[in-house]
Order: structure tokens, then sequence, then C-alpha cells
């Protein structure tokens, strides 16, 4: 910081959102992968305004975290990442009864959170609770979790034609879809898309910026938070009562298509964690080579179970 800096209090320079796209092309680059991944992109985005107030609508969540299965290996808070814990077909569940679902099976940031409050990821509680207080009309009969899925095909062609049918089938008027790593912010942006061109209104709430306004969604409310804490900070439930209502304000508010709010909420004073995430600068060659091997590792485990699911 320089003293200009300091006496007009100016921020540093990289305090600024976390560029996931070039920071994850860079990092698979350092690892040996040579073919950069098409993220998906468009330059404008469908909308849906509510068609009815806020408190009389059904709202609903799209997640892609995954429901806890022991036998699945190690799913808990600060797990290693464990492809085996993947999905990959649309599934749902019973907004009335209580849901353990987790994140091992996507690159959130396991060095600056440790998936310990699924408040973070999935705010079916918080949802709850607005409807009782009459701030939303009701909660849908069922969430529903997105496979996270490098192929976009599967995305649009697949997965979110299997949401709109079963938000259809619920008589679902809005949802508000929750990413935790950066493939996770394209896949539910893809499908509010879908959604949103469907008539049903949509608001994404993550923490990956530049890949949510790559993809063009209606609705974006931003937390520059380490991913996996797009709903809010851990063991805040004031962060994450406040996270939905904005989420929701803007559902109701926004005056066109690809607009996006950012939280007034910061994780750290310190963004030195922007530095970290899949930052090959920092890494050594050994690091490098064991996460190829790792990565490799669970590719091979990914690919036995979407044949196992085929």
């Amino acid at each position: 910081m320089t003293a200009a800096d300091d006496r007009f209090g100016f921020a540093p320079d990289d305090d600024v959102p976390l560029p996931y796209m070039a920071r994850t092309r860079d990092y698979y680059l350092a690892i040996g992968y040579d073919t950069p991944y098409r993220w998906a992109h468009y330059t404008s985005a469908p909308f849906q305004t509510l068609k009815k107030p806020l408190r009389e609508s059904r709202v609903t969540i799209v997640t892609t975290a995954a429901p806890y299965d022991p036998a699945k290996g190690d799913q808990g808070p600060g797990a290693l990442y464990n492809g085996a814990a993947k999905f990959y077909s649309v599934y749902d569940g019973d907004t009335s009864a209580p849901h353990d679902l987790r994140i091992s099976h996507i690159a959130y940031d396991r060095v600056h959170t440790s998936a310990e409050d699924s408040g973070t990821w999935f705010p079916l509680p918080q949802l709850i609770r607005l409807a009782r207080e009459g701030r939303v009309g009701e909660v849908a009969p069922r969430f529903f979790g997105a496979p996270t899925n490098r192929s976009h095909r599967a995305t649009i062609e697949t997965d979110a034609p299997e949401i709109l049918a079963r938000c259809r089938a619920d008589a679902v008027d809005a949802a508000v879809l929750v990413p935790n790593c950066p493939v996770c912010h394209q896949t539910v942006s893809l499908v509010a898309r879908h959604l949103e061109a469907n008539g049903i209104a949509t608001v994404v709430i993550g923490c990956a910026k530049d890949i949510v306004e790559h993809v063009a969604v209606p609705r974006f409310l931003f937390s520059d938070f380490p991913l996996g804490n797009s709903a809010g900070k851990p063991h805040d439930v004031g962060s994450q009562a406040l996270t939905l209502a904005l989420a929701l304000q803007l559902l109701e508010s926004a005056p066109g298509p690809q607009t996006t709010m950012q939280s007034p909420l910061r994780w750290s004073s310190d963004a030195s964690w922007k530095r970290d995430y899949s930052n090959p600068a920092l890494l050594s060659p050994e690091e490098l080579a064991r996460r190829r091997a790792e990565f490799d590792a669970q590719k091979l485990i990914a690919k036995g179970l979407r044949e196992s699911n085929s």
C-alpha cells in the first residue's frame, strides 16, 4: 500500500472478484491439460417477471449439493475431493423433511472454508422461515438437485428440461439456484436461463461472478466469498438470512435481464484468500504433479459412475 492508498482509502488492486475462468484455465494448463475448457457464453438472457407477488408465490431451490451416502467414502467437513459422491441425474427432495446435503464431490475452496455448515450452500431453512413469516407465499413441495456437468449438452438438453418439468409439476413460480464450484456456477446459470425462458422467474446466488455473467442470467446475487459459501457465511445465520433476503429482493425488483446485485457482506478484511484458489503460481512442480495424478484418478472414478448410470 502506498501513502496515497492510505490517504484515500484505496483497496489493494487484487481485492476484486476472483477470475475463476482464467484461474482454472491456467491451473489445468499447469497440470498438463492442453485444451482449455470452453465455458458457455451468451450476450443476452431471457427474463420473466414474477407472475404474482412474492408473498403469493411458490418458490423452490435448485442446488448442486449431493445427498449424503455413507457408502461413498468421506463426505464430511474438510474431506478431500470425492468423485465417488457425484450424481449424474436430476434428483429431488421433500422440502418438508430434513436433508443432509454435502459438497465433497465438487471443487469448493477447501483452503478457506471447511463445509461444516450446510446453511452456506442450501438455504432451505431460511426459505421455510420466510414462508412462515409471509415474505414468500409458500415453499414448493420439492427442491431439485442439478448435476454438475462439464457437458453443456447434458445440462442444456437433459438436466435443465428435466428440472423444468418437475417445477411445472409442482406449480413453481420462482426458483433460487445455488451453485458451489466453478462448473456448478455454469450449470445453474444454464438451468436458470431455461427456466426463465419457459416462464419461471429465477435468481442465482453465487460466488463466481465472471462465470455467471459470462453465461448471462436474468438475475444474479453475487457474494464475494470463497466457493462453497453462496448462501452466506458458515455458522452465521444473520449472513445467511441477509443473503436470501437480498436474492428475493432482486427477484422482485430487477429491472431487466442480466441484473447483478453485489452483497455488501465481506468474507474478511484481508482479501489474500483470493490469491490461493487453484493458483499454479503458488504450487511447486511436485505438487502440480501430485494434483495431476489425483485428478486422473478422480476422472476414472467419474467415468465408472457415468457408465454405471447410463
